[in-house]
């Protein structure tokens, strides 16, 4: 069947007698497919009752932010090192919307969520091929308070048959894996009162049980904006909301922080259940069944115009929490009930431990691993010893520009996307940084003349902010306008190449 695109001037006539709507082709037959891939702890925890597409049998899907273990690590083995002089293979690329998040994956299918125009669009393709299956939109008139990009944050959520988007604007909807169908939905900001932070939402929901837990933040009727304020935004106890991920009733509402950029973080400590928010003000642990609040840690930067976007990294009973604006970073050991302070940066010196912005840092055999820095110009990769917070090492290349940059760890080694699209890997190694290969993707420049003086272009252009994500041997990379599949690990030579 063919697949029909309509203009953006026909589709917003659509809109208008029917504001949400999903638009579906129907997958091709996979019949010759190989055997669904091994169950990842997704599958064991809800039967997917979705039918794969992938061909790729060996490795893990990514359905949620940070991949399988929510770590930013994957558990593929078989990569090959170094990198051909042109890096991996391209498989497939695409042209995408406005945007800063990437998308998850399961059972064969990527979803993507952007903006086109005044229309926020879920998009689910063929993850091998790039096949477009069906697409989601709905309008929306989001704007930065700080003239960013206007489009979604947030990576889409996928539990078993169903999909969980949260918009920039704060409107959250349940969708169908399989055809895009709407379910549910929840306007978070008109229904909790949210006063529009700096970059809107940009928190990604996580699924507990039969709980979607968000950040939400709202505020009392009549608060005043965040500058008119001050910053001093008031809570109304929505900080936090759990879900039912099956109708999108609430089930509880807890705290008045606001809301942040950072995802909510799950673990299991002591064979009990814990949820860690890292809010705009600070770590709120809590049990996610119930929404019981164990305790509330203030960490924050006392800067009107900071934010907290980094996830907080559990391992073992002990959490690490990092921002970029002030203060850096802190080690708790947390218990039922309250906490222990392990280290923190010293706020009366400037150099600190770690200092992450968007980036989540990656723990690997004791110690972490990720980009520290504001800005482009004092931003460097290190490696700091988890129990002590002590510097190992500080990527030292006078000759390459220092920029911001996301990482993911996969068989030994971290795969670094740069904000300017470089594409580099190196050893998990706490005594140095043990690069083994780098490149920039690149494609023709339409002008033939520009093409002559200045010669390709970037592939991923500036900002590629999201961090790599890996499924089935497939690494996939986004740029400020182009979503571009790699092929890290080659399948077996006994299964279909894409």
């Amino acid at each position: 069947m063919r697949y029909v695109r309509w203009s953006v001037p026909f589709l917003l006539l659509v809109v208008q007698g029917c504001a949400e709507r999903s638009v579906a082709q129907p997958p091709a037959d996979r019949s010759d497919a190989a055997s669904p891939p091994a169950a990842t702890p997704a599958d064991e925890a809800h039967p997917q009752p979705v039918p794969t597409l992938a061909t790729r049998n060996q490795g893990d899907d990514w359905p949620y932010f940070l991949g399988p273990t929510r770590d930013g690590k994957s558990r593929e083995t078989g990569l090959v090192t170094p990198w051909p002089e042109g890096g991996p293979r391209i498989v497939w690329q695409k042209e995408i919307g406005t945007g800063y998040g990437i998308g998850s994956i399961s059972r064969g299918r990527y979803v993507h969520f952007d903006r086109w125009d005044d229309m926020a669009r879920v998009t689910c393709l063929h993850a091998e091929t790039g096949e477009e299956l069906w697409r989601f939109e709905y309008p929306t008139d989001y704007e930065d308070l700080l003239n960013y990009n206007n489009g979604p944050r947030c990576s889409p959520v996928i539990d078993g048959d169903r999909l969980y988007v949260y918009g920039v604007e704060g409107d959250l909807h349940c969708l169908k894996l399989v055809d895009g169908e709407l379910l549910w939905k929840v306007e978070t900001a008109k229904k909790f009162g949210v006063v529009q932070n700096f970059f809107g939402v940009g928190s990604t929901p996580v699924v507990s049980g039969d709980l979607l837990i968000c950040m939400v933040g709202g505020s009392p009727p009549g608060s005043p904006g965040l500058y008119e304020s001050g910053g001093k935004v008031t809570g109304n106890g929505t900080g936090i909301v759990a879900f039912d991920k099956q109708t999108g009733e609430v089930k509880y509402q807890i705290t008045d922080e606001l809301a942040s950029y950072a995802a909510p973080q799950l673990a299991t400590i002591g064979g009990r259940p814990w949820c860690f928010a890292f809010c705009r003000g600070g770590l709120v642990g809590f049990r996610p069944q119930t929404g019981q609040v164990d305790f509330h840690y203030p960490w924050r930067s006392r800067m009107l115009e900071s934010v907290n976007a980094s996830v907080p990294v559990v391992v073992g009973n002990e959490v690490f929490l990092s921002e970029t604006y002030e203060i850096g970073s802190s080690m708790l050991a947390v218990r039922p009930g309250g906490y222990d302070v392990v280290w923190k940066d010293d706020p009366t010196v400037r150099a600190k431990a770690m200092k992450t912005h968007w980036n989540t840092a990656i723990h690997h055999e004791g110690y972490l691993y990720g980009c520290s820095g504001r800005n482009t110009p004092d931003a460097d990769l290190r490696c700091v010893e988890w129990k002590t917070g002590k510097v190992m090492w500080v990527e030292q290349q006078p000759a390459r520009i220092r920029e911001r940059s996301s990482l993911l760890y996969v068989d030994g080694h971290f795969i670094c996307l740069g904000e300017y699209g470089s594409l580099r890997m190196f050893k998990a190694n706490p005594e140095k940084y043990d690069e083994v290969s780098q490149v920039m993707l690149t494609r023709d420049d339409p002008d033939p003349r520009r093409q002559a003086v200045f010669g390709p272009q970037p592939l991923l252009k500036y900002p590629a902010w999201a961090a790599p994500i890996l499924a089935h041997g497939l690494l996939y990379v986004r740029g400020d306008d182009r979503l571009v599949c790699l092929d890290l690990i080659p399948a077996p030579s006994n299964q279909k190449m894409p």
